[in-house]
């Protein structure tokens, strides 16, 4: 898979070997910005729903879950987890711009079932201070999407938080694996 930052469209988008790839995604967004018409789009999600995700690089989630520009908020981080920053995030979506779902999308094969807050640790040795965050490394994605949607479901800030639910993404079949929260 390739996308248009990594593949010049056009013989005059050439990257030279000495640019970086910031570079050539800023050339990628000067070929988009020339066709790009304003779409005269609101910033409340048309769809109501804000989806919380992980940042991955494979899961392509506007095709994934069939969406389009403008249909939902999107939140990502590492493992998709729904951290104070998370539902900081989803109370602004909801409060402020009109959401009432959200779905939260954990995947196989993540990174942070690999990882445990030792990791913390060796940060802290490592660069003379310990991290404010926490890791939240797991081994169970069930689970571990279970407790995220149990951490939306108890937030005080949320005003919505009947339509929340939990998927897991096969990295190598492309499908959806809904979880039960209980």
């Amino acid at each position: 898979m390739t996308t248009s930052a990594s593949v010049p469209t056009e013989p005059e988008a050439a990257i030279s070997s000495g640019d970086t790839v910031t570079d050539r995604l800023v050339e990628a967004n000067k070929r988009y910005a020339a066709a790009f018409s304003d779409p005269g789009m609101d910033a409340r999600p048309v769809l109501e729903v804000a989806v919380v995700a992980c940042m991955d690089a494979r899961l392509d989630l506007h095709d994934a879950l069939g969406l389009e520009l403008g249909d939902c908020h999107t939140i990502r981080n590492a493992g998709g987890v729904v951290t104070d920053d998370v539902i900081r995030s989803l109370t602004i979506s909801q409060r402020a711009l009109g959401t009432r779902s959200v779905v939260l999308i954990h995947h196989t094969g993540c990174g942070l079932e690999s990882l445990t807050e030792e990791f913390r640790h060796e940060l802290e040795m490592e660069v003379g201070q310990r991290p404010a965050w926490a890791v939240e490394a797991f081994r169970d994605v069930d689970q571990d999407i279970r407790q995220s949607m149990q951490r939306v479901r108890t937030s005080p800030f949320l005003l919505h938080t009947d339509d929340v639910r939990g998927f897991v993404f096969d990295v190598k079949t492309g499908l959806l694996r809904e979880i039960d929260p209980t």
